[in-house]
Order: C-alpha cells, then structure tokens, then sequence
C-alpha cells in the first residue's frame, strides 16, 4: 500500500491496482467443479479481482493437518482467467456466528468457549475473550498465509487479505466478565494518550467524560453507558484479530482489512457490538496494528454517507460487498466510490447469482477500466471528484481543479406534444478528471453540470471543444465531435455536456461512453 497525496493506493507489480471486484457467495469457491461454471460469468462482468472465501473447516479438518486443494485450484483458476483474487478468511467468525471453524473446534466446547449474549446461555459463537479460540485461529491462518506465499509469493495472483467477515456481538460469559473487572490494557491506554488530539471525538468524548484517565479498570476509565461498553467489546474483537493478523503477516506481509456493517455508537446501549466501525477505528488500530484498513459491507441507501464515514482519519475506502438500488444503482456506486474517495475496490456480493445486473455492472467497469490510469494518477491531489445524485436531492457542488462544478439530477424536459420521458433514474452518477487546468474527462449518467472558474480571470466558462472517445491500450480515441442539441437536449442518451448557465452540461441517462471537454473562459 502506497500513500499519493490523501489517498493510499494498492500497489501490484509496481503499479496501482483498481479492484473490479465480485464477491463470490460463501460457499461457491469449496468447489472447483462449480467454479468452473463461475469462471466465464465473471470474465464476462468484466471482472479484474474476484473475492473468494476460504473456510477454515475445509483447509484444517483435522487439528494440525491441512489441505489446500480447493485453495490451490481457486488461485490457478483465476491465473488462467487473468484475474486477482481476494482472500476471506472465514475463521472463528462469518457474520458473527461461528459456522466455519472445523468439527473439531466446535466439539470441544470446554476447550474452545463459546459466548453468551445473555449470561449462563451459550450460541455458536466463539468467544473473543478466550486465548485457547484466538491462538487455534491465528495458527491456521499463519499456515495458509505460509501457503499462499509458497504457492503465490512469485505470481501475486492474491493481493490482499479479509480476516474473519462481520465480526460483532455481545458477550456476557465468565472470561467477559473477568476481563472487564480487570484494568484497561496499557496498549490501549498508551495509544489513547500517544494520539490524544486526534481521536475520533465518539472515542475521546467517552475517555473524557471520565477524566481522561491513564490507568484503571474499564469503568474507571471509560464509565459506564453504551459507549464504554463499545470500546470495551471492540478491544477484545480488536486485540483477537490483531493477534492473528500477525500471525498471519508475520509468514507474507500483504495487506489485511476487516469488514464491517452497522452504524457508530452514540446512545448503542444494546447496539454495542464490537464490529470495526468508523467510531471505534482508533481502538482497532491500537488492537490490531497489522490490519490496514476498515471496510463497509453497504446494501442500505446510506451509500454516500457510509463511504464518508469509512474514509474518516485517513481510512482508505475498499468496498468488499454492496448491491445496488436499480436501475443504474451498481454502475452510480462505483463510480462515486472510485471518483469521490479514491476507493482501491469495488465488489457487488454474489456476483456470480442472477440477480446482479450483469449489463449495468459489466458497463460501469468497462468505463472504469478505461479511465483507471486517470484514475491513479489524480488519486488524492485534488484533480477528480465524483457527484451521486438521487430524483430528490439538493445540488452538490465539488471542486476539481480550478473549477467548481455544481452538479443537479437530470428531470427531464418534455416538448409539447412529444411522449411522456421514462420515470427518472433514482441513481445519477458522474466522475470528472481534470488533466490539465481546463481540459476535463468525464463520464456519468443523469446529472446537469455547471463550470464555474475559481481562479483569477474571467469569470464565466463556456464548452471550446467536446468529444466522445474511448480509452484503447491506454490512449485517446475521439469518436463524435458534439455541439448543438448533442451538448444540451435532455431527449438524447448518450453522454453529453454544455457549460452555459441556462443550459448547464448534461449527462444523459445512459452509462456508455466517455467524454473528453475543454472549456475556454470570457467576461
């Protein structure tokens, strides 16, 4: 992982690598017979990386004896379809249940306790608070990383790591109980103080309003409430991966995350769940210094907000499940994703089912595919920005390069007597790529833009030249020259531009091409 400006790249080969993603569903990658059904979908969605689960009660089935069958066949798989792959590591936990540790874990009940939401009754769940769970973990995970190094350290067919999936819930067992009466650990502690002034304020705000103690048991130093108990949960989950993404690292250093669904937790009070969630990113970078990053799973209309949230505090964005709300909801999330927050991946969860909309999203990745050189080259120095609209929202204005862009939805205007438009796309979406100080690529669907300079001289912009055009092997291909009705007539669908106030630039509600504009200012 590389910082450039804000943003923090995944480098592969040398070069920064934008994950197209698809999540495969939990159990499609035991299989290779079934993956060889899967396969052609995803060369087809357009596909550079696919997410493949890897189950611990496959690779381990007896304690100490492993087999990496399935593994070795998923990785030459996608190296003789041209593609990535990420890992997930479905170990003590998958949606904070533990249904893919081996027989042999879940027998031994005794030996590997289990939590209890309420206190005296257990679930299938393994506890955090247990060294005997975290160590059986980290062993097994240390032993596939060692594997993957062994089989993949040459080729990088894995280039990232997803350790554990959905961690959450709460604990009320003796080892919980125990730990809490204990003091608040010193690698806690000493990272609160070390990075006192730049706290996520849900964590400080608790730590302050009991005194910013150094020291002390858990409700000396946080109180009591859903707040403590948030961070409380969250260390142990925190401190529990963290051990065994050392382990992990520790036999083929490439970069780890975990992932997350679920809000912050002011007033959580039953809601305190220890997942890794933006509130608490302070205290899994104190428990878990070996992982890289948080990751959203985001399925809600929350979309904006979640990516917001998710890249507080230098977070780098990943997206390793998502859907979209149709029509154009995948193709409007990635490109926001990508253009907005200079996410590394984008992944849809089940891409290999039917119900992902194979058109929208093998559209939306070709276009990204094209602009993904743009796309690394102005990560994180303020050239590119990205707009996501819906029907009802407010203009959005982004700054990008020396120029403002308002950005609005697209309603389109009907003439007297033509028929009745389409209902409007409840998802618009546009990037925008300045190259130089008035030269722009951009590409969208269903969103109005104005130029306005915000640099010293004249004070209007206008529309010089517009193209459409692809990207071939890295260089430009102008296809049409656009002006007139192709620039400003809301009936036309494929992209098109005018920067005129009273006509302001227009992307139209398709997905299928990419323009190329230069704009010249006057008084």
């Amino acid at each position: 992982m590389r910082q450039q400006g804000t943003a923090t790249q995944l480098i592969v080969d040398g070069k920064p690598f934008l994950a197209l993603a698809g999540e495969l569903g939990n159990n499609t990658a035991t299989s290779l017979e079934y993956m060889e059904h899967v396969w052609p979908k995803l060369v087809d969605t357009h596909l550079n990386c696919a997410l493949a689960a890897v189950s611990w009660a496959q690779i381990e089935p007896e304690e100490g004896k492993f087999d990496f069958g399935a593994l070795d066949g998923v990785i030459q798989g996608a190296r003789s379809h041209n593609m990535h792959l990420v890992l997930l590591w479905f170990g003590s936990w998958k949606n904070g249940l533990s249904s893919y540790p081996p027989d042999w874990v879940k027998s031994q009940f005794e030996r590997f306790p289990r939590a209890q939401p309420t206190a005296g009754k257990s679930i299938e769940q393994l506890s955090s608070f247990s060294n005997a769970n975290r160590d059986a973990d980290a062993r097994a995970f240390a032993a596939l990383m060692r594997h993957v190094r062994e089989v993949d350290g040459g080729q990088h067919t894995v280039v990232m790591i997803q350790v554990e999936n959905e961690i959450n819930g709460l604990d009320h067992s003796p080892l919980a109980t125990q730990a809490h009466e204990g003091q608040a650990p010193k690698e806690l502690m000493d990272y609160l103080q070390s990075h006192k002034d730049t706290l996520t304020p849900e964590v400080r705000q608790v730590w302050e309003a009991a005194g910013f103690k150094s020291s002390g048991t858990w409700d000396e130093v946080f109180g009591k409430g859903g707040g403590a108990d948030e961070i409380f949960i969250a260390w142990h989950y925190a401190s529990y991966v963290g051990r065994v993404a050392e382990a992990g690292k520790a036999e083929y250093p490439i970069p780890m995350y975990v992932n997350s669904w679920g809000e912050g937790f002011p007033n959580a009070g039953a809601r305190a769940n220890g997942a890794p969630k933006p509130s608490v990113i302070d205290v899994w970078r104190a428990g878990a210094p070996k992982i890289d990053m948080l990751s959203p799973d985001i399925y809600g209309a929350d979309y904006a907000r979640m990516c917001a949230e998710y890249t507080r505090s230098g977070n780098p964005l990943f997206i390793p499940e998502t859907r979209g709300l149709p029509p154009n909801g995948l193709e409007a999330r990635a490109l926001y994703a990508f253009g907005r927050y200079d996410a590394m991946g984008f992944s849809p969860m089940g891409i290999e089912r039917p119900a992902i909309p194979d058109i929208e999203l093998t559209t939306a990745y070709d276009v990204i595919k094209q602009l993904a050189l743009l796309i690394s080259e102005h990560q994180g120095n303020g050239t590119m920005s990205a707009v996501l609209l819906g029907a009802n929202d407010e203009p959005q204005k982004v700054q990008v390069g020396d120029y403002s862009l308002e950005c609005s939805f697209l309603k389109p205007r009907v003439l007297p007597g033509s028929p009745q438009p389409q209902p409007p796309f409840p998802n618009a979406a546009a990037i925008f790529i300045a190259v130089r100080p008035d030269e722009f690529f951009a590409a969208g669907n269903g969103v109005n833009v104005i130029f306005t300079p915000t640099t010293p001289g004249p004070p209007q912009a206008g529309l010089a030249t517009v193209e459409e055009g692809v990207f071939v092997d890295g260089r430009w291909v102008p296809g049409r020259r656009l002006a007139g009705d192709d620039t400003s007539t809301p009936a036309l669908v494929l992209p098109r531009l005018h920067a005129v106030a009273d006509q302001p630039a227009l992307f139209g509600p398709s997905f299928k091409g990419i323009l190329r504009l230069t704009l010249y200012r006057y008084r």
